[in-house]
């Protein structure tokens, strides 16, 4: 059954036509940033998204675009960058009036998720990133066949996209869910070429080659969850261990599959949705109470610890001193039963705070 969805249409700053859809309703708000492969309307009915869309519907008021350059979005723009992708992300946002939300990013989208909160700590109040990557092909390359490889893919969209015979898009969809029933895979053959077109197929993957936002990682403020399949053929599982050993605080949940897109018929699938779903179900500041032994000043710290300040920082935007701050801290981590800042900080936004 086709879930309800309004489609409607932003103008991005350089006159591109973002088309975005909204469906479901309830809190936290959940936006997805895009990924390419999309198209907001064919997607409701495919076996390879459409388990995903209606479960976020029923749990959120939950929004979604089309990249530009894909779906029902504009096709001919001027530029397809990473750039200009978080922009877009900024665009649909002021377009549906969010304030404060959820952010999703899965592949590519991840970075361009991550970017956005960290230039927007005051909006995200969760960051769910799956089978994600900080670096692109050619900056975790470490050969010259890994990037001849890299360029090859490219070269093989051009070639291929379009054409109607799908053994050029298989190459593809085979990276993308190895594990795929043969519905599946025809309809990701068929997606491949109703999404965008060879030229931009070509465009989009050099553009993902060069991503690069691991400077970016320690900025992260919001909580996070980063899952990552261990066996994902299309982006290395360790770029998943990456993203989570560097966002400050960030939880790994690493899934049995071999799927780059976790398909409805999986374990993992069940997995996720219950891990995101508990995640989400946390509202900011609802369990403060659970540590009833720190003072007002203490709880004012640890909320500046769960954002991630040093005590440097926590001691200029106080007005303290480093040693006042530093035996404060102290006090904190013994009343948490913590040794590290680490799994103070882990503490911390699991009761709430950090995310005001």
């Amino acid at each position: 059954m086709r879930a309800a969805q309004q489609i409607r249409f932003a103008q991005a700053v350089d006159g591109v036509r973002l088309a975005y859809a909204i469906s479901g309703q309830g809190t936290p708000c959940l936006i997805k940033a895009a990924t390419w492969l999309s198209h907001l309307e064919h997607d409701w009915e495919s076996p390879v998204w459409r388990h995903l869309l209606r479960a976020l519907s029923e749990r959120s008021r939950f929004i979604r675009y089309d990249e530009r350059g894909c779906g029902l979005s504009d096709w001919l723009v001027p530029e397809l960058t990473f750039e200009s992708w978080v922009r877009d992300l900024e665009t649909v946002v002021e377009a549906v009036g969010a304030e404060r939300f959820a952010l999703l990013g899965i592949s590519q989208g991840a970075a361009v998720a991550i970017a956005y909160a960290v230039r927007h700590p005051e909006r995200v109040i969760r960051l769910v990133l799956h089978g994600g990557y900080a670096r692109g092909r050619l900056v975790r390359s470490t050969s010259p066949e890994q990037r001849d490889e890299a360029e090859t893919m490219c070269h093989l969209a051009e070639i291929g996209w379009g054409k109607d015979d799908a053994a050029f898009r298989q190459f593809f969809t085979t990276q993308f869910i190895p594990g795929g029933t043969t519905e599946q895979h025809r309809w990701f053959n068929e997606m491949e070429r109703l999404s965008t077109s060879p030229q931009n197929a070509a465009q989009f993957m050099r553009a993902f080659n060069t991503i690069d936002v691991t400077p970016l990682l320690p900025q992260v403020r919001c909580p996070a969850l980063v899952s990552h399949s261990r066996h994902d053929m299309r982006v290395p599982f360790a770029e998943g261990r990456l993203l989570a050993s560097a966002i400050p605080g960030a939880a790994f949940l690493p899934l049995d599959s071999g799927n780059h897109l976790l398909l409805e018929h999986e374990e993992g699938w069940r997995l996720w949705l219950d891990a995101v779903g508990e995640f989400l179900g946390r509202p900011a500041g609802a369990l403060v109470d659970a540590f009833p032994a720190l003072s007002a000043r203490q709880r004012e710290l640890l909320e500046l610890i769960a954002r991630g300040f040093d005590n440097a920082q926590i001691a200029a935007r106080l007005t303290l001193s480093e040693k006042t701050v530093r035996n404060q801290v102290s006090a904190i981590f013994d009343r948490l039963a913590v040794e590290t800042r680490a799994q103070a900080i882990v503490r911390a936004r699991e009761a709430g705070f950090g995310t005001g």
